[in-house]
């Protein structure tokens, strides 16, 4: 059944209504200042079509992993104040998620006002896997845009989350995907449904528990699958290696070493790694070959070689989707091999190939690596959504919208 769009909703008219909008403002912090703000730019062609057409907009999001009680560390202050700068007008912080302050600042909003409650998962029912305390918090969320109120999902960083701000408020008020996430599922659709070959898929990250799904789900469908980060130590000691004191998930050797014998002929690992002797920036590291990595060293990062190789096999894609940065880029260091790949993707984005980088880290890595966003295709906003819709699974914030 197809979703009902922001589009839809602009037709049927918004002026003077109260509009709940979950938008994905989860950004990278230090301290207060926002160091990657594209989320919050990512939010504002939704936000700025119903404000233009005069509705009451109130907006809830969330911000880290708070324990379900107001902590001031994950207020979304610093988010107010970049988001009222972006749309170049006042907007208004409520102090509660659904208290007497959110209450009487969404009575007295007019047409075109903007009202950011405070960050959703202090209030514990959010991400309650209890559904009569879910749908309590949603029916609070709906009293704050009155009868007539409609909710728009433009937080596509959650949707695969059965919570009461994406999921359960979307039952009980007339529901429009945002611009945000209409988009993305459209690009996920070129992923998926409507893929050109050559087809590659370049994997990085920390644990490879995390992306076995997707792997099993890509691996017969790629002609090339490109892994690296810290993942790769334990398909590497799935080969018999030694990773010396690198990243390694014991637990998953075997699994690793079954995907190795199936799907062999698409999986690229890398063949040297920079290795340090301990993880910090300013950390002793030397460049060794894959089956050389000392006994008390830690691979950091892929080597020079891994990234021409890595380089050669993506030159000739037309197709491809990248999740998780390929070394610890955080430190400048261990960021050559990230760069690298990222570079890699971008020059057949050049040559007319559709590239998609996969949110999170990726993103992240795109940014502090100094890249223009325009070296791809597209950026997605949503690491783990993305992830778990190339998968196949079904994700409850999707889902529910067309109902």
């Amino acid at each position: 059944m197809p979703v009902a769009t922001l589009k839809d909703l602009l037709e049927e008219g918004v002026s003077g209504r109260g509009v709940l909008v979950r938008s994905d403002f989860n950004v990278p912090l230090d301290g207060s200042t926002i160091t990657d703000p594209g989320r919050i730019l990512a939010s504002l062609p939704t936000l700025n079509a119903l404000i233009d057409a005069g509705a009451k907009v109130i907006i809830t999001a969330h911000l880290g992993r708070p324990k379900g009680e107001p902590d001031p560390k994950f207020s979304l202050a610093p988010v107010a104040a970049r988001l009222s700068e972006e749309l170049g007008r006042n907007l208004q912080l409520a102090g509660d998620v659904v208290g007497s302050d959110a209450l009487a600042r969404a009575e007295g909003l007019t047409d075109g006002d903007v009202l950011l409650l405070e960050n959703i998962r202090f209030d514990p029912r959010e991400t309650s896997k209890d559904e009569a305390e879910r749908e309590s918090l949603a029916k609070a969320l709906v009293e704050l845009v009155g009868d007539d109120g409609a909710f728009v999902s433009d937080g596509f960083g959650v949707v695969h989350r059965k919570q009461a701000s994406v999921y359960d408020v979307a039952k009980l008020l007339p529901h429009y995907a945002g611009n945000l996430v209409a988009a993305e599922v459209e690009v996920l659709a070129k992923l998926t449904d409507e893929v050109e070959r050559p087809y590659a898929v370049v994997l990085g990250g920390s644990k490879v528990s995390d992306k076995l799904g997707v792997i099993e789900s890509l691996a017969p469908k790629v002609d090339t699958l490109v892994i690296g980060g810290g993942m790769a130590f334990t398909f590497l000691a799935a080969q018999g290696l030694s990773v010396g004191t690198s990243l390694l998930q014991e637990d998953q050797i075997g699994v690793c070493k079954d995907l190795l014998e199936r799907f062999g002929d698409v999986i690229h690992l890398p063949v040297d790694v920079v290795v340090a002797d301990s993880f910090a920036a300013d950390a002793q590291s030397q460049t060794v070959a894959a089956e050389e990595i000392p006994d008390g060293w830690m691979g950091l990062d892929i080597g020079p070689e891994s990234v021409k190789r890595f380089t050669a096999v993506l030159s000739g894609a037309k197709t491809i989707f990248w999740n998780g940065p390929s070394g610890v880029f955080e430190f400048e260091k261990f960021a050559a091999g990230t760069r690298g790949v990222a570079e890699a993707i971008a020059a057949t984005t050049a040559g007319g190939a559709f590239t998609v980088v996969g949110g999170g880290d990726s993103a992240a890595a795109v940014r502090t690596l100094g890249l223009p966003d325009s070296d791809f295709s597209h950026i997605s906003t949503g690491g783990g959504a993305s992830l778990e819709y190339l998968e196949g699974k079904e994700l409850p914030g999707l889902k529910v919208l067309e109902s």
